[in-house]
This record gives C-alpha cells, sequence and structure tokens, in this order.
C-alpha cells in the first residue's frame, strides 16, 4: 500500500468517503483553480468542520503528506493547487455573526464576499476588503491573500480591519485570538513559538535599514511575501501571529474564523470619467487627486478603452480615441447629497488646469453609473474572449510609487512591444500606484515558455529594482511570483520570511512552494494546458466565478470542472489515449446528466460562457439534428410529439390512479412500492414523490378570438382588456397538491377579477413550448413543438397586437429564446405588475411566506420583479439564501432526484417555524420545493389572488 493509499484508508475512518475524492480524473476537475498552473492532486478533501480538518491534518502529519487549503479557487497566481492533498471546504463552513451592531462581522472560511456585505446591509456597512471576484471568492481566501480591490486602498484591506483570528495551526493547536483563555492556554503550551515570535519582532525593528525597507514597501499596496510589517506594527506576540496569517496563502495555518471591523457603506456615490491625452497628464492628475475626496481612481490606458470600445452602452467618443488617450474613473461617496455635490465640485476645480480632451460628467444616475463601471469591469473579460483557443489569459498585478506612475506605464507597454504582447492592456487602482497588465499567453511551444519567463525578468526588474515597487499589489505571491520575492525584499528580508516559514511550518507540509520556493524556474513549472474543445467553451479561463450559482456543484460538477474534464476528454481523444473511453463514461454522468444546463452560469462569466449550451449540444449529438431524420428519435418522443394532446389525457390518467392508489395503500406504501421498483431497474424509472400533485380537474373552455368577443358581456366591470392565456402544458395536465384550485383555474379567475377578456389558443391541448424536447438533446422535435406554439400565439394574438401569459417562467424563456415574430409574452410576476396590478387591489396577507425565484426568470432579469409582487401580497418574505436554482431540470427531479436533492439543500433549514407555504412560477419545480421544504409550494398567482380578494 502506497503512501497516498494509507492515508486515504487513515481518513476514511473518520470522514465520509463521499468527500473523499481520489479518482483521478475527478481530482483533475476539483484540483483545478484560476491559476495558469496546474497540479493534479492525489487526494481532495471536502472538509465538513473544525473536527475533521483537525483529524485530516493529523493523518497527514503522521504520514509526512503535503496539504494545501482551498476556499474558491479564484485565486490567480497558483497558491491553491497541490499535487499531494487538497483540503476544500463544504457549505458548512458559512456562518456568521454580526457584532456590535454592525461595527464588527465574524466570519467563517466558507462565505462568500458579497454575502458578508449583503448581511452587513441593514446597518449601512460592509467589509474592507472588495475584490473584482467578490461575488464568487471566499472569506477564507480574502484573508489568506489580502485582497483589496477598488475602493479599498491599504486602509481597509484584511490586514488593516482585522479584529480577531480564530487560527488552526501546523501542529493541530487552536489559538482563538477574541477569547482570553485561549490565548493564555496558547501561551502557556507553546512558550518558544512565543518567544520566537518577539524576538523576531525584536530583531527587524533594531535592523533599521530592514525596518525603514518594510515601512517604504507598505506604503504602498504590497502582498509580495509574508506581512513582515507586522513584526514593526506590532509589540503583542499575539497580534504579530494573526496579522502574520494575513496574506500568507495558507503556507503558515488555517483561517477558521475571522472577525474584521467593518467599514461605512455611503449611501451616495457619484462617478465620472474623465479622458486625458496621454499617460503623463493622467498620471499628474493622479498626484493631485490623493489630497481630495475620492473614494476610488481607476486607470484605463489607450489600448484598454480599444479594446471595449464595441461593447453595448459604451460612450461613444470611445472608438475615436487614439492608443495615447488614458482615462480616469473616479468615484466619490458622501453620507449625504449636499456633501457629495461639494465634494464632486471640489474634485473637479482642482483639475481646472488641465486638458481633458473627452469626458462624461459627475453623475449618480445609477444606469449612468453602472455604464461607466462595466467599461474597467469589461477589461479583462475583454482580452479573454479575443484570445486565441490554447492560450490562457494572465494578468499580474505591481505597484510603482504614484510619482513613477506614469513612466511605470510607459515601460510596461515598451515590454508589451518588446515581447510581441500587443493585446496587452494596463489599467489599474490609480491613487495606489497599482497597476493590472491582462495578455494572452501560450504555454505549448517551449518558445513561448521562454518568452514569458523573459518578459517576467525584466517586469520584475523594472518594478522592484528600478522603481522599488510591489511586484505584487493585491493578488499574492503564490507561485508565479515566489522565485522574485528575494528580489524584491532582498537578503535580509527573504531570511526573515524563510524564518518565519520555519516557524509556524517545521516540517514543511504546509503548501509548499507558494511563497517561500527554492526554484528559480517555479513560476515557469507545471504550466496549465488549455486545449481546444469546443467553441461554445474555448474561451473559458477556469476562474470559477460560476461556481455559487451551479445546482450541480455539490453533487456533481460545477461549470468550470466540467469544462477542465470535456477540456482533458478531448485532448484525450486526440491523443488516442485508452483512459479517453472512461472518461467518457465519467463524463456522461458528473457532465451531462447532472447538469441543470440553466444557463445561470452566463450571468457570473467573465467572457460569457453558457456551460449548459455545451451540455445540451453534448445531449443533441445522440439524435440527428435535421427535421427529415426525427424518425431516428425514440418512438415514445416522436409518438407524444405527434399525439400531444393524448399524451396530455393518458398522463393524466396516471396521475388520478397515482392519486387513487395514494390514498388505498398510503403514501408509505406508494414510495415503498414505485421506489422499490426504481431500485430494481438500476434507476432507470422515475422517482415517486409524495407532492405529486392530482390531476387537473378544470375544464378549460376553448374560446377563440369571435368566442372571447361574443363572452365580454359576461363579465363585470369590463374594459376590453385582451389577454392571451397559454396555460403550460404542465398547468393544463397537473392540479394542487394542498385543495385548492388548479393553477389554471386560479389564473382565469384572477385575470377576469383584474377586468381582462381572456384568449385561449386553438387547439391548446396540442400545444408546447418545445421544452421537454429540447431539454433531451431532441432539438427537432423541440423545435416543432415551438414553431406550432408560436404560430398559434400569433393568430390567438392578432399578430402581436395583445399580451401574452404563460403562466410557468421556463416556458416563457423558451419562446423568448425561439420566437422569431414580435410577440409580448410575460411570466406571472412580469404580468401583474406591467398590466393587472393597477386593476387589482392587493392587501398583503399577514404571514411570513417563502419565496423562490427561478432560475428561468433570474437569467430573464425578473428577480426584482418577483420579489416586489410577493410583498405587496404578503407582509414578510423570505428568499432563502445559495438557492439559485432547484435542479428540478424538467424532468430530472423524477430522473435524477439527487440534483434537486443537492441544490436544495440548504433550504429546509432557512424556513422559520411559523411559516407554513412558499410560492414560485414553475409547477414542477414547485413539486421539489414542497419536497425538500417540508412546506407546500404553489405558484405566485395563488398569493395575489388571495392578497386580491
Amino acid at each position: 500500500m502506497d503512501i497516498y493509499s494509507q492515508l486515504e484508508h487513515n481518513l476514511a475512518q473518520r470522514i465520509n468517503r463521499e468527500r473523499i475524492i481520489s479518482q483521478q480524473d475527478k481530482c483533475l476537475a476539483y484540483g483545478t483553480d484560476a491559476s495558469f498552473y496546474r497540479l493534479v492532486p492525489k487526494i481532495v478533501l471536502r472538509i465538513q468542520d473544525i473536527d475533521e480538518l483537525l483529524y485530516a491534518m493529523r493523518c497527514c502529519r503522521e504520514l509526512k503528506v503535503p496539504f494545501t487549503f482551498r476556499a474558491a479557487g479564484t485565486s490567480l497566481s497558483g497558491q491553491a493547487v497541490s499535487d499531494s492533498v487538497l483540503i476544500t471546504l463544504t457549505d458548512d463552513w458559512r456562518k456568521h455573526q454580526i457584532l456590535d451592531n454592525g461595527d464588527k462581522i465574524s466570519l467563517q472560511p466558507g462565505v462568500i464576499g458579497a454575502d458578508a456585505n449583503k448581511y452587513l446591509t441593514p446597518f449601512s456597512r460592509k467589509i474592507g476588503p472588495d475584490p473584482a471576484s467578490i461575488n464568487a471568492c471566499k472569506i477564507g481566501g480574502i484573508a489568506a491573500n489580502n485582497s483589496s480591490g477598488m475602493c479599498c486602498g491599504t486602509a481597509q484591506n484584511s490586514y488593516q480591519t482585522l479584529d480577531s483570528m480564530k487560527i488552526v495551526f501546523a501542529d493541530g493547536s487552536i489559538l482563538d485570538t477574541s477569547n482570553p483563555q485561549s490565548i493564555e492556554t496558547f501561551k502557556r503550551t507553546h512558550p518558544d513559538f512565543i518567544g520566537r515570535i518577539a524576538a523576531l519582532a525584536q530583531d527587524t525593528k533594531s535592523n533599521h535599514e530592514l525596518a525603514h525597507l518594510i515601512q517604504h514597501k507598505y506604503r504602498l499596496k504590497n502582498t509580495t511575501g509574508y506581512a513582515i510589517n507586522a513584526l514593526v506594527d506590532f509589540t503583542d506576540p499575539i497580534q504579530i501571529i494573526q496579522h502574520l496569517m494575513i496574506g500568507s496563502e495558507g503556507t503558515l495555518g488555517f483561517i477558521a474564523e475571522i472577525t474584521y471591523h467593518t467599514v461605512i457603506e455611503h449611501q451616495h456615490k457619484g462617478s465620472t470619467l474623465l479622458v486625458f491625452a496621454d499617460i503623463e497628464q493622467a498620471s499628474q492628475a493622479v498626484s493631485i487627486l490623493t489630497n481630495t475626496p475620492v473614494a476610488a481612481v481607476e486607470m484605463m490606458d489607450g489600448r484598454s478603452l480599444r479594446s471595449v470600445a464595441d461593447k453595448p452602452g459604451m460612450p461613444a467618443f470611445i472608438k475615436h480615441l487614439d492608443l495615447e488617450a488614458t482615462a480616469l474613473l473616479i468615484e466619490s461617496h458622501a453620507t449625504d447629497h449636499e456633501q457629495l455635490a461639494d465634494q464632486c465640485e471640489q474634485i473637479l476645480s482642482r483639475l481646472d488646469d488641465f486638458n481633458i480632451i473627452e469626458s462624461v460628467p459627475f453623475t449618480t444616475e445609477a444606469e449612468t453609473v453602472a455604464g461607466l463601471w462595466n467599461i474597467r469591469k469589461g477589461l479583462f473579460p475583454a482580452v479573454g474572449a479575443v484570445r486565441e483557443a490554447g492560450t490562457t489569459v494572465i494578468i499580474e498585478d505591481v505597484a510603482f510609487p504614484v510619482e513613477h506612475l506614469a513612466n511605470g506605464v510607459r515601460e510596461l507597454q515598451q515590454l508589451f512591444e518588446k515581447y510581441d504582447y500587443s493585446e496587452g492592456i494596463i489599467f489599474g487602482h490609480a491613487l495606489d500606484g497599482n497597476l493590472h497588465f491582462v495578455f494572452t499567453q501560450g504555454f505549448e511551444a517551449q518558445s513561448e515558455v521562454e518568452r514569458y519567463g523573459q518578459f517576467m525578468d525584466d517586469v520584475t526588474q523594472l518594478v522592484a529594482v528600478k522603481y522599488q515597487g510591489s511586484l505584487k499589489a493585491e493578488h499574492g505571491t503564490g507561485r508565479n511570483m515566489a522565485p522574485y520575492v528575494e528580489l524584491e525584499w532582498g537578503k535580509q528580508g527573504y531570511r526573515l520570511m524563510q524564518q518565519i516559514k520555519a516557524l509556524f511550518d517545521p516540517q514543511g507540509l504546509l503548501n509548499p512552494g507558494v511563497i517561500i520556493n527554492p526554484n528559480p524556474q517555479a513560476h515557469l513549472s507545471d504550466l496549465k494546458p488549455m486545449p481546444k474543445a469546443d467553441d461554445l467553451v474555448d474561451r473559458c479561463i477556469e476562474c470559477g466565478f460560476c461556481e455559487p450559482v451551479c445546482p450541480s456543484r455539490t453533487l456533481s460538477l460545477s461549470p468550470r470542472q466540467r469544462i477542465v474534464l470535456y477540456r482533458e476528454l478531448q485532448q484525450q481523444r486526440r491523443d488516442g489515449k485508452q483512459t479517453a473511453k472512461h472518461l467518457a463514461e465519467l463524463f456522461n454522468y458528473q457532465g451531462i446528466e447532472t447538469c441543470a444546463a440553466t444557463g445561470l452560469c452566463e450571468q457570473r462569466c467573465p467572457v460569457g460562457i453558457n456551460t449548459g449550451d455545451l451540455v445540451k449540444k453534448l445531449r443533441a449529438e445522440k439524435y440527428p439534428t435535421k427535421q427529415d431524420q426525427a424518425e431516428h428519435f425514440p418512438l415514445i418522443a416522436r409518438w407524444t410529439s405527434d399525439n400531444f394532446a393524448t399524451s396530455a389525457k393518458i398522463i393524466k390518467t396516471g396521475l388520478s390512479i397515482n392519486n387513487i392508489m395514494t390514498k388505498l395503500i398510503s403514501r408509505k406504501g406508494m414510495a415503498s412500492m414505485v421506489n422499490g421498483m426504481r431500485k430494481l431497474t438500476h434507476e432507470r424509472t422515475p422517482m415517486w414523490l409524495a407532492e405529486i400533485p392530482p390531476a387537473n380537474p378544470h375544464k378549460l373552455p376553448m374560446h377563440t378570438l369571435d368566442e372571447a368577443a361574443s363572452d365580454r358581456s359576461k363579465i363585470a366591470d369590463v374594459q376590453h382588456k385582451k389577454v392571451v392565456y397559454f396555460p403550460s402544458c404542465v398547468s393544463r395536465t397537473m392540479g394542487s397538491n394542498t385543495n385548492a384550485p388548479s393553477l389554471t383555474a386560479i389564473t382565469m379567475s384572477l385575470l377576469t377579477q383584474a377586468g381582462f377578456d381572456i384568449i385561449l389558443p386553438k387547439n391548446l391541448s396540442e400545444q408546447c413550448c418545445g421544452m421537454p424536447y429540447k431539454s433531451k438533446g431532441m432539438d427537432a422535435l423541440g423545435d416543432k413543438k415551438s414553431h406550432q406554439l408560436e404560430e398559434t400565439l400569433w393568430q390567438a394574438s392578432q399578430q402581436g397586437t395583445y399580451p401574452i401569459l404563460m403562466d410557468t417562467s421556463p416556458c416563457v424563456k423558451q419562446s423568448l429564446q425561439l420566437f422569431s415574430k414580435g410577440l409580448s409574452i410575460y411570466e406571472p410576476s412580469d404580468f401583474i405588475i406591467e398590466h393587472a396590478a393597477e386593476h387589482l387591489t392587493l392587501k398583503p396577507i399577514d404571514e411570513t411566506v417563502m419565496l423562490h425565484v427561478t432560475c428561468s426568470s433570474r437569467m430573464m432579469g425578473l428577480e426584482s420583479k418577483m420579489l416586489a409582487l410577493a410583498t405587496q401580497c404578503a407582509k414578510n418574505v423570505i428568499v432563502p439564501e445559495h438557492i439559485q436554482c432547484c435542479g428540478w431540470a424538467g424532468d430530472k427531479g423524477f430522473n435524477t432526484p439527487e440534483l434537486n436533492q443537492a441544490a436544495l439543500h440548504p433550504l429546509k433549514a432557512q424556513v422559520p417555524t411559523h411559516c407554513t407555504r412558499g410560492f414560485s412560477n414553475s409547477l414542477t419545480c414547485e413539486i421539489g420545493l414542497s419536497h425538500h421544504s417540508g412546506i407546500p409550494y404553489q405558484s405566485i398567482l395563488y398569493l395575489v389572488s388571495e392578497a386580491a380578494q
């Protein structure tokens, strides 16, 4: 038994085997991070709590096996990859506590940065760090990398806003710096450690040359190496220890909890974009702005502006700027509108002497402000989107003293030209002299590796030697800059860092190769291949921004991991490897079958990739794509498509039989019988759920346009408003599981109450949006049904004259994507707000209700409308955290129920004891929501109907 087999055996004594991953292909997927390095771990652990962490660390220590901690894996410099043991966190590490009325917040390392700010919103506070990845990165990574961001500067990063910390050291000991008893215990059990920390601090302070260098370096943003400024800033060893942990990238210990001093989140903000003729004038303006009330000053060079000039919403003048032009995006924050206006005037007055060639004046208008910041946020994706397939995007960040900013930019541009990085752009946080430069690089040829190595040699000489700047301002040292730490800090500073590493980690097991690395070529080793796979995903930079919204990320794979495995599969096929067949089998379940294909990942992806499109394409490859080859689809699919009304009747009969049988033999008996059959068939038959509704008993009238007109006289207070109502095939088939009227009956009643003439399409029983077929890859059948429905709705709406209400949101999204005619299609919340609310008197019910916003509604940008409608209809509305999609995904709730279970795992714990029901806008989703929440879910139209009574 080799050492890793022994380790796996030992780990399994205390950790669930499902969370011990050793299969190589899975380790490849789970082991990939946002950097351009690839190390494949032998074992990936998904640790549930601190006891498991301590046990895993002990097992590794006993066998002298190195291990690496990872939070979200959004780091860019190779600090979160391992070829040994990778320790990751389950969602159990997301607890938080608000302290001192929001002045402090205590956070576990699994909390996403944006969630921390959401918890602080009622207090008008936020955490100081604001990295660009804040919607995906986690607190553990933010602290371990001392991440900062656009408005953070050097005053509000983790180092400066740290209050206390719970640390797990390499030997398994724990220090909670918020707890005096823990501190005293640690001092008693680790006297030598405490003494050596104190001695290092004293020696550093006594070394005036080194102390002066440290003070100079930390005037700038600096994350190169360890935070040795702690040895100068503090005398208390406990304070020194916890501040050394900031930016240590998992090489000194594990941050199990951190408490921050929060900062003010100003409600009044104004932004302006000013364009200068060249970098020199822009840099001089930055020097002036350092003494004005600015919160952020973002610099963008001419190539940066050129890269986004053709993007939607950009100011027209950007297209006409030359490459010498340099822009400053300036933001100011204030406590009230008057103060903000004064500050904006003050800022501009200080720039009166400059020639500003173009500008967007200071504005507080939300849409314009968002547009301005989209220029800045779009720079990194702009390079990533146009790179050659097979190359990666590299983003580095350095800091120059502000007085050398112009020269630094000029000489970086010259290095781009010298090494033929013509696409390279430069932008950054100008107030701090912090510049990001982005370029594309391939590593397949040795000549390309050498080019990159020579470029980095020149960059480090320029920044660290010539201008005494920071080689890493906020992205962390990682592996990429580890060979240059000594160049920046000199022999004395580097030796001090080596002493710190040896003191905290005497066995050298914690994240080896990061920060302290004796290999001068470490930054050119273990480079990540980016093989071509498919045009749909080749632009993926594996950043991981997509992961928080993926419903399958805790079950099988996230979008990033799917792409990693698919790239590997395609490469193995090209290489003719025998292992390709095995990987294809693995990927079929992990990558294809358990993907909900919602497309939510596209909303988070900086280069706009929808991994669901790839999965749908792979599903469709099972079938011919031409319409005239539809006979090759499964017989049942072709039959249901051609006989849709009969199919619906059969399903309704089945639902009725299920309802009768459940009453006769009980829910338990039905579950035992049907789910027992599922086991016997190796899960080839559907799962039975108690929440399956009965058949819809409501008889829909077969209105035509003429019939609808003749029925107007039957409706009280007729205002001659017309709406085409298309009940989805699901709502036509399924009734309510709560003894309430069916959705079709509720919808018809509500529309009548609002004074609408209701037009039902002809041949309604044959109509379907096509989603049941397209979701399984049978595109020809799906397109056929969609086209049929479009023609029917075109006629029913008098060629698009009348609005069309579809009662389930997935049908709306599908139709909006596929229809080509000018039809106005609405899902329930959108229709009520836009057309019906003014004709209804809504009185909120005195209840707490749950609200699930479906993934289709999110994709259509209707989240705020749905929440607004719910709050008009109920006094307290709860939208549960960490659920972006329920994972029902068509019929996967029946056939792949583990996806629905994984997606809704956090739901039940968030339902208050006094809450008895929830609402959404997709009937099938509501089955899974009811099953996993313990309360019934219905369409939001039920809530509207009740509030309108």
